[in-house]
């Protein structure tokens, strides 16, 4: 037996085991997610006749779920445009910060459609009952994070628009001095 030969088999050995690890990663990874949107589930469907009796209603509640739903994509957003220079700890924070507003975000929205009863849920079945407010809840909740959502959209286009406007602005004054790029020279 030669040396490539014991090199070839223990190379096919080694890659079995990696892909054998693969598989075993991807079904563990598969069993913990499973457990916990059960667990979320069943969360959910425990505590959310409690939390719709809130003072205003499942209203109040699928407003308040819109509105975090769209600050923590802002806070998300924010915080994901960090610089490279930062040092480990802030890099760190900010990672952490990021996951805990993009968490609260999904969560949210999580919130309000796990609620709801199931499509292929039975009637007599008591984990798929219907909670009394999930559907004003869901409302509430789509109304809020639109129109919160939109507010946002249109105030950052603004913000922007004004910044290009003051760069063309100032572009211009340049070219009326002489020290400014020409149309020529930006290639246009």
């Amino acid at each position: 037996m030669g040396v490539t030969q014991r090199k070839s088999e223990r190379s096919r050995l080694r890659n079995g085991f990696q892909g054998t690890a693969f598989v075993l990663v991807l079904v563990a990874a598969g069993a913990v997610l499973v457990l916990v949107l059960g667990t979320w589930k069943t969360f959910v469907r425990e505590t959310a006749p409690v939390i719709l009796d809130w003072p205003g209603g499942s209203w109040a509640v699928g407003g308040l779920l819109g509105l975090m739903s769209v600050l923590g994509t802002l806070g998300g957003r924010w915080l994901t445009s960090g610089s490279s220079d930062e040092t480990r700890l802030l890099r760190t924070a900010r990672t952490l910060g990021t996951a805990v507003c993009w968490a609260g975000a999904i969560g949210s929205a999580m919130y309000v459609f796990t609620s709801l009863p199931g499509r292929n849920c039975h009637s007599y079945d008591s984990s798929c009952r219907y909670i009394p407010g999930t559907g004003t809840a869901l409302i509430a909740y789509l109304l809020s994070a639109a129109l919160l959502g939109w507010l946002v959209f249109r105030r950052g286009s603004a913000v922007t628009e004004a910044r290009r406007t003051r760069e063309q602005e100032r572009l211009r004054k340049l070219r009326k001095k002489g020290k400014g790029k020409s149309r020529a020279a930006r290639g246009r």
